[in-house]
């Protein structure tokens, strides 16, 4: 017979046997850029991503593909701003040297020529509204002076006669985004066509700029029909043909189109505003490429006026809030012109001798132009964080940071990443052109401190969301850090 104390033991053997077992600890959470691959991968197949985003201290919280090579589309602005930043002095006072200017060239029978002659301003404006850095104050200083001219010439010889740069598709030379590139730029290098839509089954009212002639091959169709409207301009030519449809009932539509010579423009409004002044222009609208190595000579000119256009800093700022390509273009050209020729090749020596100074390899960062329109441009995502980590470092980093696009707040990305955490705590580039994506610069994690980061997703096939994917795997990194 047992004893109570032996009953008692036992009587508790029984019931610690019978207990269940405690639950084993949850699993540790998978590594953080294990979940980052993942939300990338929700984007669907097709996309090549490559992601560095480093703490403050410079190590690399996450690292995708760092030294993969990747086409940088818009982020490339940030090596030509970052570049200006670094290398042109007395960005914040007003720009004594990028103003348009005129002069009178070879009084003959007291009919000079008018010479219209442009060094590098990105924001010369003919419109009615124009309050400063204006084409009309310089037609007002020729009427001041001159009833009669004989030719009003274009003169862009400040920069060599280069267009586009090496890499750029030709269907973009068409557009806005891929408008020449000149040292006489007028209105961003850029004109429009406003679409009106008619009763269905008639083609649709367009107001075309004078500059160009117009085929009209469009129609207007029902309401509930979807606007298909293009525009279709060979290189070289006026000859504009729209295609497509528009909705009867819709609002509108503007289509900005690029213009092939920009000094023959330029010269073309000078004229238009000469006449509107009483000025006989007696001659004919002619331009002035440059032909050699160095600008031509101004022997035999009388300078009528010239423009001071605002600070540089200013357009900085409107360069990479609206992604300006144009102005990125004539950025790198006015680099190019403080040690050599204005060329592309001497702008990219000056971006390429910034990249050095910041121990950043031409493996890392190789450009073909000041833009990103280019499809040369190659980049890693190791190398845009190492130039972003080095430039906020600089002196000027502070105004640096404030011309980037802020989440949910201004310019790119102002519906990105609205409403989310990311809002008003993330500064940065994007970059968009064909099966591309790409978003390059700062954010606040939830710690508070600040994180650098680049990110790329190369051959995106139609439909697939790799900005939208890239967008949540930041959202990610910011929480978990």
């Amino acid at each position: 017979m047992l004893s109570s104390r032996t009953a008692t033991a036992a009587f508790a053997l029984v019931l610690v046997a019978a207990a269940p077992a405690p639950a084993p600890p949850p699993p540790p959470p998978a590594p953080l850029q294990a979940r980052v691959e993942a939300k990338l991968a929700e984007a669907g197949a097709g996309p090549r991503f490559g992601l560095v985003v480093a703490a403050e201290d410079g190590r690399e919280l996450v690292a995708i593909a760092p030294e993969g090579r990747f086409v940088p589309a818009s982020t490339t602005k940030l090596f030509t701003v970052g570049t200006v930043f670094a290398d042109l002095p007395g960005i914040e006072a007003a720009d004594a040297t990028g103003g348009a200017a005129v002069w009178l060239e070879g009084k003959q029978n007291a009919r000079p020529d008018v010479v219209l002659e442009g060094h590098g301003d990105a924001r010369l404006s003919s419109a009615a509204d124009c309050r400063e850095d204006c084409l009309a104050a310089l037609a007002d200083a020729v009427a001041a002076r001159m009833r009669k001219v004989r030719d009003v010439i274009g003169d862009d010889g400040a920069f060599p006669d280069q267009r586009w740069s090496p890499g750029m598709s030709w269907n973009n030379m068409a557009t806005e985004s891929g408008t020449a590139v000149s040292a006489l730029t007028l209105d961003d290098n850029e004109l429009a066509l406003v679409v009106t839509a008619a009763a269905p089954g008639q083609a649709p009212h367009v107001e075309t700029p004078t500059y160009y002639t117009l085929r009209n091959d469009a129609s207007t169709v029902a309401a509930s029909q979807p606007s298909t409207l293009d525009v279709e301009r060979l290189p070289g030519s006026r000859l504009l043909r729209l295609t497509g449809t528009i909705p009867a009932g819709a609002t509108p539509q503007r289509l900005r189109l690029g213009i092939d010579d920009p000094a023959d423009y330029a010269a073309s409004r000078l004229a238009a505003l000469l006449a509107a002044r009483g000025v006989r222009v007696t001659g004919k609208v002619a331009v002035r490429h440059r032909s050699g190595a160095a600008p031509p000579s101004q022997a035999g000119r009388i300078l009528v006026a010239k423009l001071t256009p605002p600070p540089l800093l200013l357009d900085l700022r409107r360069t990479m809030k609206a992604s300006q390509n144009l102005h990125a273009e004539l950025l790198l050209r006015r680099l190019g012109a403080t040690t050599g020729t204005g060329s592309i090749a001497d702008g990219l020596t000056a971006v390429r001798a910034a990249l050095s100074r910041a121990g950043i390899s031409e493996r890392a960062v190789d450009l073909s132009d000041g833009s990103g329109m280019s499809t040369y441009n190659r980049v890693t995502p190791r190398g845009v964080v190492a130039w972003l980590r080095w430039a906020a470092g600089q002196p000027w980093g502070g105004a640096w940071r404030a011309t980037l696009p802020v989440g949910g707040v201004d310019g790119t990305l102002a519906r990105r990443f609205r409403g989310g955490p990311l809002e008003g705590r993330i500064s940065a580039k994007t970059g968009t052109l064909n099966q591309t994506s790409a978003l390059a610069g700062y954010l606040v994690a939830r710690s508070g401190r600040t994180l650098t980061f680049a990110a790329y997703a190369n051959d995106i096939p139609q439909g697939v969301g790799a900005a939208k994917a890239m967008d949540a795997a930041l959202e990610l990194i910011a929480a978990e850090n």
